[in-house]
């Protein structure tokens, strides 16, 4: 069966072009002119979830920011769906917003539509990958990464990351104790090239700081490394 896709956006034209562009590439499609009836889209398909949603940042009713909240407040953290931003070029601020709020990428318009496809499968592909491995779960302490179930707990408490999230933690820990620059890392999880003012990796780990760690401000598990990146510290009780 065709994964679906929701776009909640209100360019009648753009959703038309995107539609037909993933129909041809074997996806099915269903298209929410506002934010209002994007949540009633996802209400009504919980029993035949969407594989992902392109979210839209201005909507006619409202904020495509605070759509973003309530998609990833209304769903449990190992069931959330991924979210691809679409966002006005030059607005870094919202972008940075977006995924600080869950977002698990964007995409600044205007888009060609082969790029549109191609960060929608690499969203797509994060938790099919994470999940046909069956390895065991990584234990550090109280942090346990659990790759089959896409779940991070402390412990064993749930603890709320994105599909993208998931990822990047997963990528420090399954390399710990080895420094990782921020290239590194968008390429693992991304498989694109950094670009120069990009500081979407710095959102990420800020979120999963405030994710596994007793005092995000000082963190012990995800350690900066400053000129370097970032590692993830082993040895630590926490």
């Amino acid at each position: 069966m065709a994964q679906r896709i929701l776009m909640i956006e209100d360019d009648q034209r753009l959703a038309a072009m995107v539609g037909a562009y993933l129909a041809q590439n074997g996806y099915g499609f269903h298209h929410a002119g506002t934010g209002a009836a994007g949540m009633e889209a996802l209400r009504d398909a919980a029993a035949d979830p969407y594989a992902a949603v392109l979210l839209d940042l201005m909507l006619p009713d409202g904020d495509g920011l605070e759509i973003c909240r309530r998609i990833r407040a209304s769903a449990a953290p190992r069931d959330s769906i991924p979210i691809l931003m679409l966002t006005a070029k030059g607005d870094p601020f919202d972008r940075v917003v977006g995924l600080e709020l869950g977002a698990d990428d964007y995409l600044p318009k205007p888009f060609e539509p082969r790029e549109l496809l191609a960060r929608l499968r690499a969203v797509l592909r994060r938790p099919a990958l994470a999940g046909a491995d069956g390895a065991a779960p990584l234990r550090f302490g109280r942090l346990e990464v659990d790759r089959g179930a896409r779940a991070v707990r402390i412990d064993g408490e749930m603890r709320p990351v994105t599909s993208y999230q998931f990822d990047l933690l997963l990528v420090l820990a399954e390399r710990a104790g080895r420094v990782l620059t921020r290239e590194q890392l968008l390429d693992s999880v991304r498989g694109e090239a950094l670009g120069p003012f990009d500081r979407s990796i710095d959102v990420h780990i800020g979120r999963l700081r405030a994710a596994i760690e007793d005092d995000p401000k000082r963190p012990r598990r995800i350690l900066t490394v400053r000129g370097a990146g970032y590692v993830f510290a082993q040895a630590q009780d926490g």
